[in-house]
């Protein structure tokens, strides 16, 4: 696999965490270049473990990773995004409606869930004929660079959406979990 191909495998999965990413943003007033990094650092660092997690499993595991990854993230993702909708919607008119810093451990819950799918790909890896370190480099580069990025276009269009922004952060989280469960529930069809 050349370097380009694992570019563009990286930018494939790093696909969720930049919308994720974007969520985060628009919550955020304005967001400091240390959260925009901490976020970025938690999912390029989850997309870069996951395929080095899969790859060590290898096949033997293959079969019970995939039959469940999509619903842990299904679940993970519905569950935050709801949350994301639920605090919006009780805040009945408080003014707490942005967060300037970071939750580790919402980071840690979304980086994994969105990082779910770099597993099966680590699995894939082990099969083919692939410089391990350079792939798990190149992706996790890759989603931090898509994903800092993110969190400012997330904070920019946070400022028009304002009041809205944490309830479209929430839908985005749900249509996201939606997504990868449609997908491997279709693809085992």
């Amino acid at each position: 696999m050349s370097l380009f191909e694992l570019f563009l495998l990286g930018i494939g999965l790093s696909m969720d965490a930049f919308a994720v990413s974007v969520c985060k943003g628009m919550i955020m007033r304005k967001p400091q270049i240390k959260n925009a990094a901490l976020i970025s650092l938690f999912f390029g660092g989850f997309q870069a473990l996951m395929p080095f997690i899969g790859w060590l499993l290898g096949r033997q595991f293959e079969s019970v990773i995939k039959a469940y990854d999509h619903w842990i993230a299904f679940f993970l993702l519905a569950f935050l995004g709801g949350k994301m909708i639920f605090d919006a919607l009780k805040k009945d008119g408080k003014e707490e409606k942005y967060k300037e810093s970071a939750d580790i451990k919402e980071l840690f819950l979304l980086a994994v869930a969105t990082s779910i799918d770099a597993l099966a790909v680590g699995v894939t890896l082990a099969f083919l004929d692939v410089s391990l370190a350079e792939a798990v480099s190149v992706i996790g580069v890759t989603t931090f660079v898509i994903t800092f990025c993110g969190v400012y276009i997330g904070a920019k269009t946070g400022e028009y959406l304002k009041d809205k922004a944490q309830i479209a952060g929430g839908v985005v989280l749900i249509l996201i979990g939606i997504k990868i469960l449609v997908e491997h529930l279709s693809g085992a069809a």
